[in-house]
């Protein structure tokens, strides 16, 4: 149905909120690891942000049983917005919850909703603030992580998904296309760079990633170097490199309960009306590794399971068509091959 109500006024994504087994090795990752803050923690849950970042958090961790998405979070330009986005998403038939401020520790009233491509999403406005230490160099690891980049997620119908974020206000950088009209992948933003969000081809729902920026490309190498100091490399999964898409100097790790952060630096401003689109022939395989490195399978297959409003796992649907010999990625997310052999994911395995 045509929707007669205005969207949401999206200022960016603001946080994310993983489900993980071990809170001891989690700690260990985001904050002894990358560097992460530690805003506020209890034995239930720790809420993390980078140096740049005031408001309460930009990554939350919480206790149990199996790893999942719980939440994206994205940050709306007033109170008022709330009104806006509660009326937009009932026309939409989605469930929408209006929740209390406090429901999530450090942020105000917000809007939930089961957005309509199958994720647990929040749109709030108030926040607790907290101190910046953007020039607290005293305390700066040599990996320095400055902010909460983007979200990258895998849909069945990237087509679908695209349409719903246009009509969210979204505008479009990039996109991985073919000369059949298949969208194999888009890069959608409302913040002044490439994207907040990445919609790429695959078994979805599921997140396939979040992102941090850093200000050097030194900063991710050094990273890889303390890794690999500790013995603990096999905690990188891709990278480090240049990607053709966004052209941004990344690297990609996975947590100790699997879920994938991608370090990432570099990118372009987007903010002119008339920012032009940069379209991808899906062959161009620059368009994945602008070095054009070969990418690990479990880049392409694995993604964390997202859970709906009720903390249920949402069911994941796969594409209708796979395109044969296609290897779709760098950001498209999903691989043919010509038996189209498939390689499942095993989210919660110990990486």
């Amino acid at each position: 149905m045509a929707v007669t109500q205005p969207p949401p006024d999206v200022l960016r994504a603001a946080y994310a909120e993983f489900i993980v087994t071990d809170l001891a090795a989690a700690r260990w990752f985001y904050v002894d690891l990358l560097g992460l803050l530690v805003t506020a923690e209890d034995d239930e849950a720790i809420h993390l942000r980078a140096y740049e970042e005031y408001l309460h958090h930009s990554l939350v961790l919480r206790r149990g049983t199996t790893p999942a998405l719980a939440r994206l979070g994205y940050r709306v330009r007033s109170n008022a917005e709330l009104d806006v986005a509660e009326r937009y998403f009932r026309e939409l038939g989605v469930d929408t919850r209006r929740v209390p401020a406090g429901t999530c520790r450090g942020i105000g009233e917000a809007v939930r909703v089961q957005d309509p491509i199958g994720f647990p999403v929040e749109f709030f406005y108030d926040a607790e603030h907290t101190e910046r230490f953007t020039q607290r160099y005293d305390v700066h690891g040599a990996n320095a992580i400055s902010r909460l980049d983007h979200f990258n997620v895998a849909v069945p119908d990237v087509k679908a998904a695209h349409a719903y974020y246009r009509g969210l206000g979204f505008g479009v950088s990039e996109t991985i296309e073919d000369g059949a009209d298949n969208l194999y992948a888009a890069w959608m933003f409302r913040k002044q760079t490439v994207h907040d969000i990445a919609l790429t081809g695959g078994d979805g729902p599921r997140l396939h990633h979040v992102a941090f920026a850093t200000q050097e490309r030194h900063q991710i190498l050094h990273t890889c170097d303390v890794l690999g100091a500790l013995g603990r490399e096999h905690h990188i999964e891709r990278g480090p490199g240049r990607h053709g898409v966004s052209n941004a100097f990344y690297l990609y790790l996975r947590d100790p309960d699997g879920h994938r952060i991608e370090i990432y630096t570099s990118d372009y401003y987007t903010g002119d009306p008339d920012n032009p689109v940069q379209r991808w022939d899906v062959h161009d395989n620059r368009r994945r590794s602008f070095w054009g490195h070969s990418v690990v399978d479990s880049w392409y297959y694995e993604a964390s399971t997202a859970l709906d409003l009720d903390g249920k796992q949402v069911p994941v649907t796969s594409p209708e068509k796979r395109e044969a010999l296609v290897s779709v990625g760098a950001d498209g997310f999903s691989v043919s091959t010509e038996n189209n052999e498939r390689h499942p994911f095993k989210i919660g395995e110990q990486v």
